[in-house]
């Protein structure tokens, strides 16, 4: 079943052509890095398909949702996480996965059991969001994505600000999706570390994927 399909999307930011004409396919159970330099237009492509970003022009389906009149519908199904958190600093961590969870109609259970799962312990959970180190945040950000055990994962530069756990855990965790059938887009610089949780790669360069590699694993 085919989770992404975009052809000849194109995203301005502004004025500018953040993608210009970007086409992929990204069937449910594949795990896909995004490789490119600054500036290429791999964040914009994520952002894209959490339904954050209008598309200008060309087609882009996501779960079965168009994303030219329908991207509202996408976002809750996604897990999205970026290079800002979205994490409220002056609530808990406890509080912050409570709302985000609550929001997505998510079981308090569910928002538990994904704590566990990034480590995030009792200590960890009374602390208010402003006083983690990035690598806590992002952990906290994971946990709000897993919680809502979704369909596709949309993941930039997650492993950044983590220590060598974390980012443990973070391969796991697309693992884990991947082999229950979800779907995984993963931005990164971080091309030796990221290759062998991933089955492909795809190049993105001047708003445009340029190329694939296969079995980049």
């Amino acid at each position: 079943m085919t989770v992404l399909s975009l052809v000849d999307a194109v995203v301005l930011l502004g004025r500018f052509p953040a993608l210009s004409g970007a086409s992929l396919h990204v069937a449910a159970g594949e795990s896909v890095l995004l490789q490119g330099p600054n500036g290429a237009g791999k964040s914009t492509l994520l952002r894209l398909c959490a339904g954050l970003l209008p598309l200008e022009s060309g087609s882009a389906e996501v779960l079965g949702h168009n994303l030219v009149d329908d991207r509202q519908r996408v976002r809750p199904k996604v897990g999205f996480v970026g290079h800002r958190t979205m994490l409220y600093d002056d609530l808990t961590v406890a509080e912050n996965l409570r709302f985000w969870g609550r929001l997505a109609k998510v079981d308090d259970a569910l928002t538990d059991a994904a704590a566990r799962r990034l480590r995030i312990d009792d200590r960890l959970q009374g602390v208010l969001v402003r006083q983690l180190s990035a690598g806590q945040r992002r952990r906290v950000a994971l946990a709000v994505a897993a919680a809502r055990q979704p369909q596709l994962w949309l993941l930039d530069e997650p492993h950044a600000g983590l220590d060598q756990a974390g980012r443990d855990i973070v391969d796991d965790v697309v693992r884990d999706a991947t082999e229950a059938g979800a779907c995984v887009l993963i931005a990164s610089h971080e091309l030796d570390r990221v290759r062998p949780i991933v089955q492909r790669q795809v190049t993105v360069a001047g708003g445009l994927v340029r190329e694939e590699v296969a079995d980049a694993a």
